[in-house]
């Protein structure tokens, strides 16, 4: 690298410099960054001589290096290719070959050289993994704070259900008559049950209503919403002032499901330990960025929120029912699903879109397998799959006993020593053989953190899924695929447009 640097620099020709002119006729942006390099390599070892004439008491050298490395510093600014670098950068770029050369000439010692870039590299690796970590915290950080103008809107639904005016009491009376008419719907077998299980009122809304747009039958759809104490009233009074009609829409508050209790669910009794709550809210345990644990997406506060479990309670939840499709709140459907509930089975409780590709994706990604419990029981290379978009037969879950596998295996992880908090890898065990592969087209995943999922494979999906930190109601969405999501927000409802606009 230092001879690379020094040899160019020796031979370096600023006649080129034509070629930056943007005013000059054919100009063109050449997807070049050689200069950039080179002008980078030369501020690397201008830093290594400049730290050896230091010790080596050579003011004059010491502070013509760091004039020449302020001024090539300042040629790059912000550029990442050649055609961004100031005009300027080469001649500063010729003037640093020059000083380059006279140090070479005065400290040049091979030994001393290599070791000073040893260090410099070792205090790099060592940046480098310090910003990762923040990095790493500060994502997770933004992607489960509440953004403002959500907020706002819950608020602002929140007032509307508390402080009725005439406009809101006209709503629940006539949310009161469609409640009455839809209470038998509500266990119709004949009809096409969702379950959703959310806290985001923004986010629930565009799962029902980029469903019901493309259902083919809109008035045989019915929606099961679960919510939580805090964000029942704004849930609940979304849908009374939008409703999806002719859809039918049922909100609910989980604190109202008396059998959720911690002498029946394993995980609500865990989440209520002691040890728990050390694991999350203590700065000394082992999973703190502190101390350098890559795990920090396992201590997500979602996994502390029972409706990230109720997917394990469905036959509990809707007793009445035989099928019910679950959908995840960061999902968005672009296809009529109800042919979903044709599909047959075979006798299989939980009907799925695998996403093992290759060697990604599979049990060993998941579980455990040191422990003899995991390796036991289950094959390393068996193909995972999604949660996000599932159809579960509930008379087999019944007669299986899934929620009873569920407790049995939730039990043995008190000590997270299967599987680190998370709901798929006890999906994964409970359902194990028990899961129907459905063809890939009904569910499409990724768009929450990978930028390079296939856009016909988007365009095409029934389903596509958000999952990752990128959330598409977030700043850190990645923006080509925020559109498939953004184009079922509601923009005529005033609270939108007030909180919305608002922050704009």
């Amino acid at each position: 690298m230092r001879n690379v640097a020094t040899d160019r620099s020796r031979n370096f020709s600023n006649k080129v410099r034509a070629s930056y002119n943007i005013w000059r006729p054919g100009f063109h942006h050449t997807n070049t960054d050689s200069t950039l390099r080179l002008m980078k390599d030369q501020i690397i070892m201008a830093k290594v001589y400049a730290t050896i004439a230091h010790s080596q008491k050579q003011p004059d050298l010491y502070v013509l290096l760091m004039t020449c490395i302020k001024q090539s510093q300042e040629g790059i600014g912000d550029a990442h290719m050649d055609y961004k670098l100031d005009l300027s950068a080469l001649e500063r770029a010729k003037a640093m070959g020059h000083a380059l050369s006279s140090a070479r000439d005065v400290l040049y010692n091979s030994g001393e050289v290599s070791r000073r870039l040893r260090v410099m590299l070792q205090s790099t690796e060592l940046n480098i993994d310090s910003v990762k970590k923040q990095n790493s915290f500060l994502v997770q950080h933004a992607a489960k704070t509440v953004p403002m103008p959500l907020h706002c809107l819950h608020m602002q639904l929140t007032t509307d259900y508390h402080f009725r005016d005439g406009v809101v009491k006209e709503y629940f009376r006539d949310a009161a008559l469609k409640e009455e008419e839809d209470k038998a719907k509500r266990e119709d077998r004949s009809l096409y049950h969702y379950a959703i299980f959310s806290d985001n009122v923004l986010a629930a809304s565009v799962v029902v209503r980029s469903t019901v747009t493309h259902a083919k039958e809109p008035e045989k759809h019915v929606f099961h919403i679960v919510t939580d104490r805090l964000n029942f009233a704004a849930m609940t009074m979304w849908f009374i002032s939008n409703p999806p009609l002719p859809a039918t829409v049922h909100v609910e508050n989980i604190d109202n499901f008396k059998w959720l209790n911690s002498s029946y669910c394993s995980v609500l009794r865990q989440l209520e330990s002691a040890r728990l709550k050390e694991y999350y809210f203590k700065a000394h345990d082992p999973s703190s960025l502190s101390d350098g644990n890559e795990n920090l997406k396992y201590r997500n506060p979602k996994y502390l929120s029972m409706l990230n479990h109720l997917r394990f309670y469905m036959p509990e939840i809707h007793p009445k029912l035989d099928k019910i499709l679950f959908l995840d709140d960061d999902v968005v459907v672009q296809k009529d699903l109800t042919p979903l509930w044709d599909v047959d089975l075979k006798g299989i409780v939980n009907g799925a879109v695998e996403t093992c590709k290759e060697s990604f994706h599979r049990f060993n990604t998941y579980l455990n397998f040191s422990h003899p419990k995991i390796s036991e029981n289950f094959d390393p290379h068996a193909c995972g799959w999604a949660f996000g978009m599932n159809m579960f037969d509930l008379k087999e879950w019944k007669k299986q006993n899934i929620t009873g596998i569920y407790h049995y295996w939730q039990d043995l992880n008190e000590d997270r020593k299967l599987w680190k908090l998370d709901t798929l890898p006890p999906g994964l065990i409970t359902f194990y053989n028990l899961t129907y592969p459905l063809n890939r087209t009904w569910h499409v995943l990724g768009l929450g953190y990978d930028p390079s999922v296939d856009l016909v494979e988007i365009e095409n999906a029934a389903v596509v899924h958000y999952n990752g930190n990128y959330k598409p109601w977030l700043d850190l969405a990645i923006s080509k695929y925020k559109p498939y999501w953004s184009k079922y927000v509601d923009l005529d409802n005033s609270h939108i447009q007030r909180c919305y606009m608002s922050e704009q």
